[in-house]
């Protein structure tokens, strides 16, 4: 007997549910910051497991949620591994400049406080 597993979806809100206060929310953690800032950076799909966060593995797992949920990024099951990547165009088109200037912001505030790696 022949079994087809289905994939695994996650859901997303289309860019028309994606509201500014739930974007907001989402980048006002200093992990999701953290999370988005790298993701910026490398400007490509990179695994949960790219990322070196100072938290527990069901916390970042939460902070992925909140940031899919809110809108932030898009992640999609390949095989085993979740990969993420940013939804910077829906962003820009709903709200022009706001993911740069906090992007910015960001560095800024990591640069004063010496730490590595900005955006």
């Amino acid at each position: 007997m022949t079994t087809t597993t289905s994939p695994r979806v996650l859901e997303h809100p289309t860019r028309d549910q994606i509201r500014l206060e739930g974007v907001l929310h989402a980048l006002s953690d200093a992990v999701r910051l953290r999370i988005v800032r790298d993701m910026a950076r490398e400007d490509v799909e990179l695994s949960c497991s790219y990322f070196d966060l100072p938290v527990t593995k069901s916390t970042t797992t939460h902070h992925f949620r909140v940031l899919r949920e809110s809108g932030v990024i898009q992640q999609v099951y390949r095989g085993t591994a979740k990969y993420n990547l940013l939804r910077r165009d829906d962003l820009d088109a709903l709200f022009p400049g706001l993911l740069d200037s906090v992007l910015s912001a960001a560095g800024a505030q990591a640069g004063r406080a010496g730490e590595e790696g900005t955006a």
